[in-house]
């Protein structure tokens, strides 16, 4: 095998496919990506058996052929090379050399023989959607996961293609988070779990905006994405995901409009005051006028703080985490939001009235006479 590519151009496609490198592994050959030269093309290759990814890379061919090379020191080699021409090939000892300007690296490579490929994906059933869209919309549920290996299901994501929509939520067990994306053309429906890791390498991947499409294949055991010069394999999460509908259609008695950027604000002066040990509230106490009154004491110090709402319903004396209520607040793009509350025991709702958003936040125990 010998090569010249562009400097830059080799060591964006390493970093695409390093997200799929095994990190914990007694397998050598999964600690490797797999440069594989045929058919005119240039594919660069990494698998930890959970996710897969490979990607292609500009360059000149001067003769085909293969070599797995250890993926950390190949990436570190060629980052540290000058942005110029990179020549790669093999060696009869199984060294690989790498040359670039005066530079010259001589590193061992596995033949490739034993590199475990991407499984083929049957596409029958498919959706497309832009590339901005699929990346915005994992980073507006991702932050739900659990990272609790003991409820392997709450540490992914539900896919769900209904009625040509794309519906994608999380849950960790205090709240859930749930986006809509509309579909072009008849889609069939399907649903799986997609875990949680698979979904948050492949939002740093993509780079495309509206115009960029990726075309999402679902199988009965795997996911693939296929987009510019990439493909990204994934394994599903086995088993049924959990049944929210009941939890988004609780009964309100209270209606809140507030300004989302004063009400993210206040509560990111008072979780200054909160350390995540001490897991101590936000206090939110609506009464008989058009303020919301936001209290917060801890060993560090208190702070009150009121925003003007308008509002429907009597009063309420409820607490929450504030960090759940930051990780939604700063994902939705509205400059107010809507929340609606029945009880100081039951979850409030901050959602749209399309539902193209819903976060549901479940409460904290608080002595409401204390306030």
């Amino acid at each position: 095998m010998r090569i010249v590519c562009n400097k830059s151009k080799l060591s964006t496609g390493i970093g695409i496919v390093s997200k799929a490198v095994s990190t914990k592994t007694s397998l050598p050959i999964l600690e490797c990506i797999l440069l594989e030269v045929k058919n005119g093309k240039i594919k660069l290759t990494a698998n930890d058996l959970e996710i897969g990814i490979e990607t292609y890379v500009e360059g000149t061919i001067l003769e085909e052929g293969k070599a797995a090379v250890e993926a950390r020191l190949f990436s570190e080699m060629i980052r540290k090379l000058p942005d110029s021409e990179v020549t790669i090939e093999t060696e009869s000892d199984y060294k690989i050399k790498i040359s670039c300007e005066k530079a010259e690296f001589r590193i061992p490579y596995k033949s490739g023989d034993d590199f475990s490929y991407l499984p083929d994906i049957e596409k029958e059933k498919s959706i497309t959607i832009s590339q901005l869209s699929l990346r915005e919309v994992i980073k507006q549920t991702i932050f739900s996961i659990s990272d609790n290996e003991n409820t392997k299901l709450m540490t992914g994501e539900s896919f769900e293609v209904k009625n040509n929509q794309l519906i994608v939520v999380s849950l960790d067990g205090h709240r859930i988070s749930m986006r809509k994306i509309n579909l072009k053309g008849e889609n069939e429906n399907v649903k799986v779990v997609v875990p949680g890791k698979t979904l948050t390498e492949l939002s740093k991947i993509i780079n495309g905006g509206m115009e960029d499409e990726v075309t999402i294949y679902f199988s009965d055991k795997n996911i693939l994405f296929e987009f510019d010069e990439t493909r990204v394999v994934s394994r599903l999460l086995e088993g049924e995901y959990f049944k929210i509908t009941q939890m988004l259609s609780i009964d309100h008695k209270m209606l809140l409009h507030v300004n989302k950027k004063e009400f993210l604000s206040c509560i990111d002066r008072a979780s200054l005051l909160i350390n995540e040990s001490d897991k101590k509230p936000i206090i939110i106490n609506i009464k008989n006028d058009n303020n919301m009154y936001l209290r917060v004491d801890t060993n560090m110090g208190s702070l009150s703080e009121e925003i003007e709402i308008k509002k429907e319903g009597g009063e309420i004396v409820i607490g929450f985490n504030p960090k759940f209520l930051m990780d939604a607040l700063r994902v939705i793009d509205e400059d107010e939001v809507t929340i609606y509350m029945n009880d100081s025991k039951n979850p409030c709702i901050i959602k749209d009235e399309e539902e193209s958003y819903i976060y549901v936040i479940l409460p904290v125990n608080i002595n409401a006479s204390a306030y």
